[in-house]
């Protein structure tokens, strides 16, 4: 539990019992399209993959929900995450040249938003972002709208949206921290790899950050899978193309990670 003025935010803090000089550091922003979820998602996650695997110290921020407090609640709280990181990262076992932020689908979206605030904030600097199948954009996109697919869908979308906006939905100019996609200068921004579902809402969003990045300079990448099933690799992990994304996924970040 983390005192940020009069308010508490509990973290969820994952470390090696064993390990020799500092670690990287992962922020892992849990989903549940801002509406729902909670930081024990992190349990399940890429994120706790990669920490078990190759060794890395990994907080999951319980920040507010929408139907609780709309945007920005749930920004700040997980920049009052990630400043806890930097400020507390010798007391953690964290190396601030090896910080990453990451989450699945709205965490994504977060994490995303997350970059950019800390970009123009200039106190954190992130080694680089893994904002999976991640719900970047507030409009429709081509394939958000009319989707269909499984887990999630148009009408849970735009739900989501609403709840996460509150006063501002329904407007037509939305903050770039709020829709991560409403962004138009990507540079100097972390270095990004992430996957997504060809046939679930956040496939073109997903597709647009990266090349937006790759305009920027920036490195970037992004693996497309078959099917439309959202957050396959989690709710789904027994399917080949689950088992692929997790295993191309840990073959990037160690890669990057090196670079």
């Amino acid at each position: 539990m983390i005192h940020i003025g009069e308010r508490k935010q509990k973290l969820i803090v994952l470390s090696p019992k064993h390990h020799t000089g500092p670690l990287p550091g992962i922020l892992w922003i849990h989903g549940g399209g801002y509406m729902l979820g909670m930081a024990s998602m992190v349990h399940v996650s890429r994120g706790k993959e990669l920490a078990k695997k190759y060794g890395a110290v990994v907080i999951s921020p319980a920040y507010r929900l929408a139907w609780r407090a709309p945007y920005p609640a749930a920004l700040e709280d997980c920049y009052d995450a990630l400043l806890y990181m930097w400020n507390h990262a010798d007391d953690l076992g964290i190396d601030r040249n090896r910080i990453i932020v990451g989450g699945e689908s709205a965490g994504g979206g977060l994490a995303a938003a997350l970059c950019m605030y800390a970009r123009d904030q200039g106190v954190v600097k992130i080694a680089m972002q893994i904002p999976l199948y991640p719900m970047l954009d507030c409009f429709d996109t081509e394939s958000s709208k009319d989707n269909h697919g499984r887990v999630w869908n148009t009408r849970k979308n735009h739900l989501g949206w609403k709840y996460y906006l509150g006063k501002l939905s329904g407007q037509t100019e939305i903050p770039v921290y709020a829709s991560a996609a409403r962004e138009t200068d990507y540079h100097g921004l972390p270095k990004c790899y992430t996957f997504v579902c060809e046939g679930e809402p956040f496939y073109q969003e997903t597709l647009d950050y990266i090349q937006h990045l790759k305009d920027a300079g920036v490195m970037a990448e992004v693996d497309v899978y078959p099917g439309n099933i959202h957050a396959f690799d989690m709710l789904c992990p027994w399917l080949p193309t689950s088992k692929q994304a997790r295993e191309t996924l840990c073959r990037t970040y160690q890669t990057w990670m090196e670079l």
